[in-house]
């Protein structure tokens, strides 16, 4: 079978995010807590991304307020991973992944006032649809509050980093951003673990978890990465957020075939991981279709 070059890089935004579906499997197989989890991760990817700029031969250099302005942003992409991670020790992966689903819940409401813009109708509606959602979840799986309480936040700290970055890469590299983002988060997190006293033995660890780590800050961070930038190249951003929407969907697959009993939730969970996922994949429609109505609207009265 021949493929077009559109349909070649829909494949591999899919295989993309369906890497991204197993980093949540990985947190769980990976024996360690969530702080040094986070601090292998990014050290790895940065290491990743440094060999990948050095094989290239592309320049690292970055003005010294930018350089801040992306080191600042990794902490906060390194506390997300904690609060995702963390979520998932406590709870499972799950729980976690519809619960980051809320993403979009944020995305709805703090842009528009970060960009000083009205709020949209439709992004309104599916943010009191995800509201709705997850209020069932919490309702029938109140023994994950902590999971879905961490869920939540590193949801909250993913919008804003996402916010931040869509401003950056109008400017630089997503390459240089991210390169210079992992490097931050290192610095966040081994802040975090020395406050806390977490430099312990968790960092000498086993092969297991050494094979694990080492798959998820390479192939699940630095390669997903590059490869995601890639497609976008050739797909519009409409596609490319409603395959990203399928992380969530990938990664509960994943995690029932691996963990099998362990991710067998009540019936009001599944309800509410339903209302959410509709309401995150029809987010990108209702989005367009707005933004069509209103450019008609426009054109009509010029």
């Amino acid at each position: 079978m021949i493929f077009s070059d559109h349909q070649r890089q829909l494949l591999v935004l899919h295989f993309t995010v369906l890497i991204w579906g197993f980093t949540g499997v990985l947190g769980e197989l990976i024996s360690i807590s969530a702080l040094p989890l986070v601090w292998y991760r990014v050290s790895i990817a940065a290491i990743s991304l440094f060999v990948y700029f050095r094989l290239t031969g592309k320049s690292m250099r970055v003005s010294r307020r930018d350089l801040f302005k992306f080191l600042g942003v990794g902490c906060i992409v390194g506390l997300h991973w904690i609060l995702f991670f963390h979520a998932i020790k406590v709870s499972t992966v799950s729980v976690t992944l519809v619960t980051l689903s809320s993403i979009t819940l944020f995305t709805a409401v703090l842009e528009p006032i970060v960009n000083k813009r009205r709020l949209s109708v439709a992004d309104i509606a599916v943010g009191l649809v995800i509201i709705l959602g997850i209020y069932l979840i919490f309702k029938f799986e109140f023994q994950y509050l902590w999971g879905i309480v961490f869920g939540l936040l590193a949801a909250f700290c993913a919008c804003i980093f996402a916010i931040l970055n869509a401003q950056m890469v109008k400017k630089h590299s997503p390459t240089i951003i991210t390169f210079y983002e992992m490097i931050g988060a290192f610095i966040g997190v081994s802040l975090i673990m020395l406050v806390t006293g977490k430099f312990s033995d968790e960092l000498i660890l086993s092969t297991k978890n050494w094979i694990y780590l080492l798959l998820l800050g390479s192939v699940c961070t630095a390669l997903a990465y590059v490869l995601g930038v890639a497609v976008m190249k050739e797909l519009s951003a409409f596609a490319v957020a409603l395959a990203t929407n399928m992380e969530p969907v990938y990664g509960i697959i994943i995690a029932v075939l691996v963990f099998g009993h362990k991710e067998t939730m009540s019936a009001g969970f599944y309800i509410g991981a339903v209302i959410v996922l509709a309401a995150v994949f029809l987010y990108p429609y209702l989005r367009n279709r707005f933004e069509i109505r209103k450019i008609k609207k426009l054109s009509e009265k010029l």
